[in-house]
């Protein structure tokens, strides 16, 4: 819509060489301009109206960058004027990375609306559990109602199944009347398989040489596909004014024009907001850093953080002594890797994998600790597995309460996946919205990918693994918020928000000023380790932990006050020069400069 009144349509289309408007059941012609764009505006043009593009031969496509849907993928688009929503929260500026304490959260399941407006009433309970950001999953318009969101394909389009674009600005602008960030899940590296018409029009918008593992690869040195990415970032950060958002699976944006599109999309938003606290992350499996420079200020130059899967594998082949897949990198010695990851940043830092048949990673030790997002639990490592079961089921309580004690106030960002503040025991699977073949295909695709794990090698039990397009997986999916109120998830929850209290009172502020993790390490005997951090104003962190069921020597470490330990006597024990077992203390030594 243009300030004036009307709307202006464009769209580049370089395979056709005619196009038409159907706007409100009227076809006009649109004007063709340079370099495969069509264009035409229309003064008459109002708000609410439903519009597609008709190609040569007759077939009728949305609009690839529309701001809503009318309904599916596969049907009109809709105008919306971007100026109509009031803003109640017109001075938030954002809040520093040193107090990002995320909380992940999928639109339709986390509340019984599944929508935006049902996000909006549990945020009063998420600003007194101490996170100060929620991070969504994609919500660019996919196919279906049902879905993770990582099949999008009008990547402009918040999903009108959860309530469009007036629905987000209304959840955004509630968050941050309550001091609460808001992050966006995007997803850069493929389009989803049902409703992406680009290919009719502007096959070129396509690497024909390249396919990710999610559809054919993207043309990133072509200036229009690259505008459609910066444009699409800076769209988001602008119109519906988000904190940040967090770039899924960045390894798989390759090819021609890959290396320099993110560089460049990041400087473009550092560029022009420089007076916003805006937060991007990456996620990317092969531990690098060169996306989170840090100029002279501290300040990151692109990226702000990368989610550290290292982390979770390690803490989670802790908890649970799985070997398999990817654990098998971390089996051998996960507390081992924990004390690495704690003090250094990755634990492959250019080391072998065996999952991955050779070197991965690079040397990430003079990171700062806000240049990595940790987690027990996310979307992924929850619902990528067959039966999507939580940790709560997988790992004895007291090992997830001192894992949850290390993870939440060592200094490195902390995220938590919806539900595991009071250890939610619900599933959480991988669950679409597809019809017909692409049901199929999807489900045996999805049975195929654990032919290779020794616990479903034998088909029937490949077999039982859930049909991602049963409404009923979808619903197995959804939170159990009664959970929250009773017995061992009701002290799970308090013990979750009195860490994050302190995390605040004690952590947060000492964070800034640390340029890199500064940290000491120490292993104590198989099973233990201690980490020592000096914080920005000098004062020295120093973790004590030790995972094993046997006591270990403390080597001499002479402890302060504490101001976290895991359970009665074990500081005590701790001054008389032992770690007790199944033990976790804190402490912290101020600084005497």
């Amino acid at each position: 819509m243009r300030p004036e009144g009307g709307a202006r349509f464009r769209l580049w289309a370089p395979a056709q060489s005619a196009l038409t408007l159907r706007l409100a059941g009227q076809d006009l012609a649109m004007n063709k301009a340079d370099r495969g764009w069509f264009e035409l505006t229309v003064p008459e043009a109002e708000a609410g109206q439903d519009y597609q593009f008709v190609l040569e031969d007759g077939f009728a496509v949305p609009d690839p960058t529309a701001r809503a849907q009318a309904g599916d993928v596969h049907g009109p688009s809709r105008l919306v004027d971007p100026k109509a929503y009031r803003w109640q929260s017109a001075g938030w500026r954002g809040r520093p990375a040193e107090e990002l304490v995320t909380y992940e959260l999928h639109v339709g399941t986390f509340s019984p609306a599944g929508t935006f407006a049902g996000a909006e009433e549990r945020l009063d309970y998420l600003a007194d559990l101490g996170v100060t950001a929620i991070e969504l999953l994609p919500v660019a318009q996919f196919s279906g109602n049902r879905g993770w969101g990582y099949d999008g394909v009008l990547l402009y389009a918040p999903h009108s199944a959860y309530g469009g674009p007036e629905g987000l600005k209304a959840l955004v602008d509630a968050a941050h009347q309550r001091g609460l960030m808001v992050i966006l899940d995007v997803v850069y590296n493929h389009f989803g398989p049902d409703g992406n018409y680009l290919h009719m029009y502007a096959p070129s918008f396509f690497d024909p040489e390249r396919h990710t593992p999610w559809g054919a690869g993207i043309h990133y040195d072509d200036a229009a596909v690259r505008s459609f990415f910066i444009d699409n970032a800076l769209y988001w950060l602008e119109e519906f004014r988000l904190d940040g958002m967090r770039f899924d699976a960045i390894d798989q944006i390759k090819g021609p024009g890959a290396d320099t599109l993110l560089p460049e999309l990041s400087s473009r938003i550092r560029e022009k907001w420089p007076d916003r606290h805006i937060h991007l992350t990456t996620e990317d499996e092969r531990n690098i850093v060169s996306l989170h420079e840090r100029d002279d200020d501290g300040a990151p130059r692109y990226f702000t953080a990368e989610w550290n899967d290292d982390f979770h594998h390690a803490a989670h082949c802790a908890a649970t002594a799985e070997h398999e897949g990817y654990y098998k990198d971390y089996a051998d010695d996960p507390v081992g890797h924990l004390m690495r990851i704690l003090g250094e940043g990755f634990a492959y830092q250019g080391e072998v994998s065996e999952h991955w048949g050779g070197p991965r990673g690079v040397v990430s030790a003079g990171q700062p600790p806000t240049a990595f997002v940790t987690f027990l639990q996310n979307h992924d490592q929850v619902g990528n597995r067959a039966d999507g079961e939580r940790l709560a089921v997988l790992a004895d309580e007291e090992m997830l309460r001192l894992l949850t004690a290390i993870h939440l106030l060592q200094p490195q960002l902390p995220l938590l996946f919806m539900g595991e503040e009071y250890a939610e025991t619900q599933p959480f699977l991988f669950f679409t919205d597809f019809h017909g073949e692409l049901a199929d295909l999807v489900r045996e695709g999805r049975r195929r990918e654990f032919t290779a794990w020794e616990s479903f090698r034998d088909p029937a039990r490949r077999a039982a693994i859930a049909d991602p397009n049963d409404v009923k997986t979808f619903e197995r999916s959804c939170l159990d918020w009664s959970g929250a109120a009773r017995g061992e998830g009701h002290e799970h929850l308090a013990f979750t928000r009195e860490l994050l209290h302190l995390r605040h009172r004690e952590i947060v502020p000492r964070l800034a000023g640390m340029r890199a993790m500064n940290a000491e390490t120490e292993r104590l005997g198989d099973h233990g380790f201690r980490v020592t951090w000096t914080m920005g104003d000098g004062a020295r962190l120093t973790l004590l932990a030790n995972l094993g069921d046997t006591p270990v020597s403390t080597d001499g470490y002479k402890p302060s006050a504490p101001i976290f330990v895991s359970g009665p006597g074990v500081d005590a024990e701790i001054a008389d020069g032992l770690v007790p077992a199944l033990a976790v203390a804190f402490f912290m030594e101020a600084s005497h400069a």
